[in-house]
């Protein structure tokens, strides 16, 4: 039986030791905070959206996923979380929320079941550094307390949220066991551009470079939010431009003849009824084709041009991302080719497996970032065990 400690008591730390326990292991999880599992009562704005059945490659940053979820897919969380006692219910785009619809309900259902297994949790002992020693292993927390472990599970997740413990110690322990760090850089997160509208919406089409997104795009008073935003925003970097479309049902020769043929009236009302009002007058001094007060009459076929042309490409320029207290995941993490796609395991240390946010995986919004927790806890948690 292999004496496996898991560092880190969030999603894919929580799923290993549980998947550790069930395949013979005699598990220790360790936490730093008083209690495991506090990042997962803020996802999906508490109603915890825990996976997505129309999980794909397209939905992270790398196809390295594929194994992982492979062995542990969106219908295998669905049916694990049953059987602890949890039902879910399945909204757009094949998101899954508990039926509870309270994240709460899915932390609870995982400690019941780290109570049954008698897996040994140990809060608020804040890991810093693994000795490997033999074919074993040495963990020593901050306060010099140590644990040996045949397996170890690194599980701390990376730099988003650091209010509930994810500060990046994971990096600095695996980092000097040898791992190379990618950048690392705030994803699913704000980004703040040279304009603000506040308390705006609109849905669009919104390009970064040559990604793209559609959805509600918020106008805010630092820049721009919404899944869109969230979703290409760990592809931007400072001076990008972000280009939005709102009138995406329309190409821009037929949004310039539907313009031609509107009825006479002042600038500052000429796009009512296409864009909202305060949105399409910020637009239009964009534009620089006059005052307000203008009468449409007055605008000559170049003009009418310029406003079509900018409502469907309306940039805006990236000064920077809201911090990592407002990111949901990091982007970047511990280099990919160093580690077994098919059991999570090291391959610069035999017997270290890393899961999670730790690993260079960051996906777009919609329960992907939990899938792949719960994928890379659970095949770390039994390959560790074996």
């Amino acid at each position: 039986m292999n004496k496996v400690t898991v560092i880190g008591g969030g999603a894919s730390g929580i799923m290993a030791a549980i998947m550790a326990c069930r395949n013979g292991g005699k598990v220790t999880l360790l936490e730093k905070n008083q209690r495991i599992g506090k990042k997962i009562l803020m996802t999906g704005n508490g109603r915890c959206n825990f996976t997505n059945i129309n999980v794909s490659n397209n939905d992270y940053n790398s196809d390295f996923v594929l194994d992982a979820i492979g062995c542990f897919s969106p219908q295998n969380v669905i049916d694990f979380f049953k059987e602890l006692g949890l039902l879910s219910v399945m909204e757009d785009r094949g998101r899954s929320y508990p039926m509870s619809e309270q994240a709460s309900a899915v932390l609870d259902v995982l400690l019941m079941e780290v109570e049954r297994l008698k897996i040994d949790v140990k809060t608020e002992f804040d890991a810093t550094k693994i000795t490997k020693k033999g074919n074993g292993f040495w963990v020593e927390s901050k306060d010099k307390k140590s644990i040996y472990a045949d397996r170890v599970i690194v599980a701390t997740g990376g730099m988003a949220a650091p209010k509930t413990g994810s500060n990046g110690d994971g990096y600095k322990i695996l980092e000097k066991l040898g791992h190379k760090i990618t950048d690392i850089s705030p994803a699913l997160v704000q980004l703040k551009t040279d304009r603000s509208i506040q308390g705006v919406r609109a849905n669009a089409n919104v390009k970064i470079k040559d990604r793209q997104e559609f959805g509600e795009v918020q106008f805010t008073s630092y820049g721009l939010s919404g899944i869109p935003i969230f979703n290409l925003s760990g592809y931007a970097e400072n001076d990008d431009k972000v280009y939005i479309d709102l009138v995406p049902q329309m190409d821009e020769s037929e949004l310039y003849g539907f313009l031609k043929t509107k009825p006479i009236q002042k600038l500052e009302t000429f796009l009512v009824g296409i864009v909202n009002k305060q949105l399409g007058q910020l637009l239009l001094k964009d534009c620089n084709i006059g005052k307000l007060s203008r009468k449409t009459d007055t605008l000559k076929d170049e003009e009418i041009a310029v406003i079509s042309y900018k409502l469907k490409n309306w940039d805006f320029t990236v000064t920077g991302k809201m911090s990592w207290e407002n990111a949901q995941v990091t982007k970047g993490g511990i280099a990919l080719e160093e580690i077994d796609s098919k059991t999570m395991e090291s391959k610069i240390v035999k017997g270290l497996f890393v899961t999670g946010e730790l690993l260079d995986i960051d996906g777009i919004c919609g329960g992907f970032n939990l899938q792949w927790a719960w994928s890379s806890g659970a095949v770390a948690g039994k390959m560790a065990a074996l």
